[in-house]
């Protein structure tokens, strides 16, 4: 009796164990596997390089060209890929190193260096050691660059050694399809002494600097004072000079005025007006009285005189016009003595005539 299982087919025998029998030849092995390596091989055909990298590929051995990123095909089990190479840019430590000067002074210095590779079959098959080559060149020719430097050079001018570092090792490392884009000291440190020598040598520059500013101060003070002095010494002059000149056109209209009241006194005697002459002398009586009362050091003002005498005197001076001038000059005083009072001594009206 026979059935399928399973496409199987299975025979029960009276008395014997059931028997498996299979469908499965040589020929569907091997169609199974051809199909398989097919598969396989188109895979092993297909590389995908990704963004920022280039593969060489080699063939028996040999470069033949170069795989940019994305999808490419290669011939399987011929073409492999050689190298993988970053075309991204990448940096390096330049390790520490003394470098001694052109005038013998040992200093320390470090440094890092950037560079892109633009032909990646150069840089594979060119160089063996890639990294390291680029180290070595560099450090030999910062010890190049420096060695033709002073000390002073040396520190004060860095950026004209990365310059000079730049283009030569970017020159040496064309050939390698590399391109060198900078290169920068980062460190440059001098012996513990000269450290020394250089922090009092800045000190006393700082010191000095501070001394020629506090002089340059002190002598804009000064300048300013004396300046200041000047001007005030000017204005004050020309305050002096004003006053004088304020004081002199005073006094001399002090002059004119006391010279025509001289005057007018003088023509008035001339003309027989005794009073005016009186009045005159007494004003300068009074005001000289009034200065010896004002005087800081007088206390104490001793009249020792009365108002009577000082009226007899201007009656004196009265008696002496007179004469000086004659009897021609009573008339007109007797004029004027209804205005201003006669100080000499009173003359008695004439009795009238008895009859």
């Amino acid at each position: 009796m026979y059935y399928t299982e399973g496409g199987e087919r299975i025979a029960f025998l009276k008395g014997t164990v059931p028997r498996r029998e299979s469908f499965m030849t040589g020929f569907d092995i091997f169609a199974i596997a051809f199909v398989g390596l097919v598969i396989l091989t188109l895979l092993a055909g297909v590389k995908t390089v990704p963004q920022g990298h280039d593969w060489t590929i080699e063939r028996f051995g040999k470069y033949t060209r170069t795989l940019d990123p994305g999808l490419n095909l290669i011939i399987p089990y011929i073409d492999r890929v050689g190298r993988k190479v970053n075309m991204m840019e990448q940096v390096i430590e330049i390790p520490q190193q003394e470098v001694i000067t052109k005038d013998n002074a040992t200093v320390t210095v470090d440094g890092v260096a950037f560079y892109q590779v633009f032909d990646a079959a150069k840089a594979s098959y060119e160089v063996a050691n890639l990294n390291q080559s680029i180290v070595t060149l560099t450090m030999t020719n910062i010890r190049s660059v420096m060695g033709a430097m002073d000390l002073d050079q040396v520190l004060s001018h860095r950026d004209e050694i990365n310059e000079r570092l730049l283009r030569v090792v970017d020159a040496a490392v064309t050939p390698w399809g590399l391109k060198v884009n900078r290169i920068e000291i980062k460190d440059i440190v001098p012996p513990a002494d000269l450290v020394q020598a250089m922090g009092r040598q800045m000190k006393a520059e700082r010191d000095k600097r501070a001394d020629i500013l506090q002089a340059e101060g002190q002598r804009q003070s000064a300048i300013l004072k004396a300046e200041g002095q000047k001007q005030s010494q000017i204005l004050e002059a020309e305050g002096r000079k004003e006053a004088a000149f304020r004081d002199a056109e005073a006094r001399e209209r002090s002059a004119e005025a006391e010279a025509k009241a001289t005057r007018m006194v003088s023509e008035a005697i001339a003309k027989g007006d005794v009073a005016s002459l009186n009045y005159f002398i007494a004003d300068k009586y009074i005001k000289a009285f009034g200065q010896l009362a004002n005087s800081p050091n007088q206390k104490v003002v001793l009249l020792p005189m009365e108002a009577t005498s000082m009226l007899a005197s201007l009656a004196g001076i009265g008696e002496i016009a007179k004469a000086t001038f004659g009897d021609n000059a009573a008339p007109a005083a007797a004029a004027r003595r209804g205005a201003v009072p006669n100080v000499g001594t009173p003359v008695p009206p004439p009795m009238p005539p008895q009859g």
